[in-house]
């Protein structure tokens, strides 16, 4: 760490945190003013707009005169002082990923509650803060967007298609950045400087870009899930990025604790605008108003019964006449999988056993194309690539990383592994992340309400040579009592693709008291959540489940109500994994002694 001046009230400190593939990051932070007394009420964390750094938003900590507050900033991946020191960005989900770990480093290094910390972000980093706040619902106490990029500005005509053809057909490429000081602000040292500063990286990878456009579309459409306070700021005349999606933005917000500012004549560099006073004014009486007041959220254990998800999936269970464009659309869709299952093994495995099937989802692990002929297999290659069960594998990679994580944290607390698994289908995921991992539990308790998954899952734990310490046998995973009664208990619990499956809060809340009740204290849960699918509709009107052949009719729940199903059966989460798609997450969870 080293000192970096930044006013005469307030002295920077440089350090560095690890993102979570190890790469070091650079962040500055400043501690209160000199004789500032007690302890601080929060942290104010400050995300830079695209291609800048954090020496941008410096300013901000003297103008908004908190001096209750510590303050943060980074320089994002592959920008400013962090450019040199790990590899950019290739995707957008990558700063994402790295924000969590920054908040998280924030709260473990300097002591700053999650609860107490706000987040002040322009432009990209507006973007960056709103996707992490839907994907991983931390309770944050407020946030403040200013000019969120969630739609860039592309003055070519089909830009972004002619950028997703470049990408397919040369691969991962730069794309540069030609904003100039001008676009940005009417303030002329900030003009001047953005031209001169050797810090400034222009060009980023076009997966950045492509995956911000997918990602504020996911976000933008699902904010319903958000229910953070939130303060957007509006440039009026901003050319950079595009308003009216703003605009929807704040509309669709579950939050009620929200507020919107149109600020006429502003550039898109909103906080560093000529005349920004009023506006940093806002920003500080929002803060405090927010942390004036308890930090509470609205329970949704319930949300099953009355939620917006809910009524999603009413919709989706209402049938369509075959005489409107999409009964008819659907009905050949069925038709045309009905004819693909004739070459395809795992759409013909998904008709028999049903999409949602154990055996459906060993098959899609497996990942390897099979049916009639060539065309059969390119048909099975094509459903193996559905964006849903790509999504699947990747839970599978993040499940498998946080098993291991979990016994290696057991391991260095000198405690034995007990693993259980309460719907664990063929048991791959488990047995496979076992096998793998240097650490070997003393017991492996593997449970599936299906006798065709017990026996292909006693199978595989032969081959994989771990049916010394294998027990599969079959079970209900919504039979809380009989989950309670596991002995010895466990001391790491596993459920994975399951609660996805099932709508009612009033069996997965049964499930997990069961689950609770196997878990020794300060034993660990890993569990996976589905707050997001954009094939729900299809799937939802073409695919039958394992359940008699019923629809495969799902109810998305947002991360924030799986958290709280998690934490109201004595859980608290530590840890998470999302696809860059963000439709699985897996996180990790610490019983708490009561």
């Amino acid at each position: 760490m080293s000192a970096d001046t930044t006013s005469a009230r307030r002295i920077a400190t440089q350090a560095e945190f690890a993102a979570p593939d190890g790469s070091p990051l650079f962040y500055r932070y400043w501690t209160r003013p000199e004789g500032t007394s007690g302890n601080p009420r929060g942290a104010i964390v400050l995300l830079h707009r695209g291609h800048e750094h954090s020496g941008r938003m410096m300013h901000l900590v003297e103008e908004l005169g908190l001096d209750d507050f510590e303050f943060y900033a980074w320089d994002a991946r592959g920008h400013g002082q962090s450019a040199p020191k790990g590899p950019a960005a290739t995707g957008f989900d990558d700063h994402v990923r790295d924000l969590d770990a920054f908040i998280r480093h924030i709260n473990a290094a300097h002591g700053i509650a999650i609860s107490d910390t706000a987040l002040v972000a322009q432009s990209v980093g507006a973007a960056i803060a709103a996707t992490w706040v839907h994907d991983f619902a931390p309770r944050i106490r407020c946030m403040t967007l200013a000019s969120p990029a969630f739609d860039i500005r592309l003055y070519v005509p089909f830009a972004r298609p002619g950028l997703k053809l470049l990408r397919s057909l040369m691969g991962p490429f730069p794309v540069k950045s030609y904003v100039t000081g001008r676009q940005l602000t009417r303030d002329p040292v900030r003009q001047r400087t953005y031209g001169t500063d050797p810090l400034i990286v222009r060009p980023i990878n076009v997966d950045v870009l492509l995956g911000l456009y997918e990602a504020a579309e996911r976000v933008v459409a699902d904010a319903r899930a958000i229910n953070t306070p939130t303060q957007l700021l509006i440039s009026g005349s901003d050319y950079v990025v595009q308003q009216d999606v703003q605009h929807r933005f704040f509309e669709r917000l579950a939050t009620g604790d929200k507020e919107r500012h149109v600020l006429p004549g502003f550039l898109h560099d909103t906080l560093g605008e000529a005349h920004r006073t009023d506006v940093v004014r806002m920003v500080r009486d929002f803060i405090l108003k927010r942390f004036a007041a308890p930090a509470t959220r609205p329970a949704l254990l319930d949300a099953h019964r009355v939620g917006y998800t809910r009524d999603e999936m009413e919709e989706l269970a209402s049938p369509q006449s075959l005489l409107s464009p999409r009964g008819a659309y659907w009905a050949l869709t069925r038709l045309s999988l009905k004819i693909g299952g004739l070459f395809s093994e795992g759409i013909a495995l998904g008709h028999r056993t049903g999409f949602d099937s154990g055996s459906t989802l060993d098959y899609i692990y497996r990942n390897e194309a099979a049916g009639r002929g060539w065309l059969g297999r390119r048909m099975d290659r094509t459903y193996l690539d559905a964006p849903g069960w790509q999504g699947i594998r990747q839970r599978k990679v993040h499940a498998q990383a946080l098993i291991r994580h979990a016994m290696e944290r057991l391991a260095g607390e000198g405690r034995d592994i007990r693993l259980m698994d309460i719907a664990a289908g063929h048991g791959r995921y488990v047995l496979e992340a076992v096998a793998g991992a240097p650490q070997r539990p003393s017991s492996i308790l593997l449970r599936d309400y299906s006798d065709i998954n017990v026996e292909a899952g006693t199978r595989l734990a032969a081959s994989l040579e771990l049916d010394d310490i294998t027990t599969f046998m079959q079970g209900d995973a919504f039979d809380g009592d009989n989950l309670a009664a596991v002995a010895p208990k466990v001391s790491l619990a596993v459920v994975s693709g399951l609660y996805e499956l099932f709508p009612d809060n009033a069996l997965i809340r049964r499930s997990l008291a069961g689950v609770a009740a196997a878990t020794e204290d300060g034993g660990y849960l890993v569990y996976t959540g589905q707050p997001w699918h954009p094939q729900l509709e299809m799937i939802a009107r073409t695919l039958t489940s394992h359940r008699a052949g019923e629809p495969w009719i799902m109810r998305r729940r947002t991360q924030e109500e799986m958290d709280q199903l998690v934490a109201a059966a004595g859980f608290e989460k530590i840890e998470q994994r999302i696809d860059r798609w963000g439709i699985f997450t897996v996180s990790l969870a610490r019983k708490v002694a009561p």
